[in-house]
């Protein structure tokens, strides 16, 4: 049985609230999923249950990171975007502050994800490139991360979203009995997960070491090298399709949509596609509420606006650009959602709401969405260079706004910043060092997140989907030389793949379009060394 977004609610939030609501106001609560106003009803529900007082006594301040998935430094309206509209982030930045020079580590999902939780480059480790469905976890128990940083601070720190990071030992997660290890084991007191990506199976929601509504009589197989069960196909069956793969994507069928990978069974766990921005947007909410009274840390990465792109049927058609268009519109209204969320509990100024992305822009991804034929004028990279994949900035540099009301001066910040620094950032702002071994590659640059300098890190390094290396520093970004092909042809970007060094001025040529290697031997030589010694690990934090 596929649940449907208002008795999912029902089934997996209303039973952590008081026994007396759940009871009195269920018909109520109904009735609220169908008017749509489902996050609202959600936090009146909550607060009527546990009574809030305003605010919080303690003086750390709340911290949550909203981590989009492939959102492009040009598909927000306050970096530029014209074609949709973002008033939710817009709101944000006018209230904080914008990075225009801000990077993650990687142009793929599970690395920049890797590096953000860990302080640790993830191409220092073997087994960090983008993860299937049913890969063990790739960061171990024991392992020092943010949310042991921030646990050990004295904060509750939850986990809600895409996790694509691995669970279980080796070999994999058993899906139909107790998952372990995961988040739980690294410093998350809890986790609410879409275990890898919506594009693959299992497409179940995992809630700290169990699947979500899993009916024990309906076990759930997972396997990525044949098919297994019965289940239909997208190749052998792809009349049963509501959304056609463009490549790749054609293995089991759920929802209408085929994915990669193989699964059968779990029928009453499965996501429905098009809820999924609701729920994981309630259960970020609900974590919110639960712990107002004291400091807690939520990382909270949705789904949007990686494929297969199916928002709600409140979003679809409104931008005008098909489903990546509306997938944004949801994303925005997420973000919208959590502020409303924050400013209701009367935390707004105890609170940093941080909003970034895994990394840069892909339009086709697998799935005929018509992304590409409805893009129109719409430039989802901005200003940059490639997008997703690529070792062009367009791979890596992404929006990143920090709002902390009366703390963060609004305004713009040019500085640069990455995403691996918020680890030992977030220690100093609680006071603390890291322990030592942890977080080698993050250095603190709390004062830069916070406005109160724009001298930064000297220099940060990014990694291409192929592993391609480059190097930032100052105005200079040196691209390491290297084989592969220059146009990844199933989702048409350039990867920036080359045989020869290129370096780019980025003050002058944000775009990477001149490439200066050949006149500027003495930099190209300077910044190939400093790459080795990063490498060797000789420039750690």
């Amino acid at each position: 049985m596929l649940y449907p977004w208002s008795t999912i609610v029902v089934k997996f939030f209303l039973p952590q609230v008081t026994q007396r609501i759940a009871q009195s106001t269920t018909k109520e609560f109904l009735l609220i999923m169908k008017t749509g106003k489902i996050i609202s009803g959600i936090l009146g529900l909550l607060s009527a249950a546990t009574q809030f007082s305003s605010g919080q006594s303690s003086e750390k301040p709340n911290i949550i990171i909203i981590y989009a998935d492939d959102l492009g430094y040009g598909d927000v309206s306050c970096y530029g975007a014209t074609s949709v509209k973002t008033p939710n982030i817009d709101r944000l930045a006018s209230q904080g502050l914008r990075f225009t020079n801000a990077h993650c580590t990687s142009a793929t999902s599970t690395p920049s994800r890797y590096s953000l939780l860990t302080g640790e480059y993830a191409w220092r480790k073997e087994g960090t490139g983008i993860l299937p469905g049913d890969a063990s976890a790739i960061i171990k128990p024991g392992r020092v991360t943010i949310a042991s940083v921030m646990k050990d601070a004295g904060y509750k720190t939850g986990v809600v979203g895409k996790w694509h990071l691995g669970l279980g030992p080796e070999g994999g997660p058993d899906w139909n009995g107790e998952i372990r290890p995961g988040p739980l084991d690294i410093g998350f007191d809890y986790c609410f997960l879409i275990p890898a990506t919506g594009d693959r199976v299992p497409c179940v929601f995992v809630e700290n070491r169990r699947v979500a509504g899993l009916d024990p009589t309906d076990p759930i197989t997972v396997n990525y090298k044949e098919k297994t069960g019965d289940w239909p196909t997208g190749k052998e069956n792809p009349e049963l399709l509501k959304m056609h793969p463009s490549h790749g994507h054609d293995m089991t069928i759920v929802n209408g949509i085929s994915r990669i990978g193989y699964m059968t069974g779990g029928k009453s766990a499965l996501w429905v596609d098009e809820d999924i921005a609701d729920v994981i947007t309630a259960q970020a909410i609900k974590f919110i509420v639960e712990n107002k009274t004291r400091p807690f840390f939520l990382y909270f990465a949705t789904h949007d606006i990686h494929v297969p792109r199916t928002p709600n049927k409140r979003f679809v058609g409104k931008s005008g650009m098909g489903p990546r268009g509306d997938a944004i519109l949801e994303f925005d209204w997420s973000v919208g959602e959590i502020m409303r969320a924050v400013e209701k509990l009367n935390l707004d100024q105890r609170t940093i709401i941080l909003v970034t992305s895994d990394n840069g822009p892909v339009v086709d991804d697998g799935y005929k969405d018509q992304a590409v034929e409805l893009l129109g004028s719409h430039k989802p990279a901005g200003p940059l260079r490639g997008g997703k994949y690529s070792a062009f900035d367009g791979g890596t540099r992404v929006i990143f706004i920090a709002r902390w009301k009366e703390k963060i001066k609004e305004g713009i910040s040019d500085a640069l910043f990455s995403q691996i620094d918020l680890m030992a950032s977030f220690a100093a702002l609680c006071g603390n060092n890291l322990p030592d071994g942890a977080g080698p590659d993050s250095f603190n640059n709390l004062e830069v997140l916070i406005g109160k300098s724009k001298t930064s890190r000297e220099w940060l390094v990014e990694q291409s989907a192929s592993g391609r290396l480059s190097v930032i520093r100052g105005d200079w970004k040196f691209i390491e030389p290297g084989p592969g092909v220059k146009i990844q042809s199933n989702t048409n970007t350039e990867t920036g793949n080359d045989p020869l060094p290129q370096l780019y001025n980025l003050k002058t040529d944000i775009g990477e379009k001149n490439n200066l290697a050949p006149e500027n031997k003495f930099i190209v030589n300077e910044l190939t060394e400093l790459l080795k010694k990063i490498r060797e690990n000789k420039m750690a934090n």
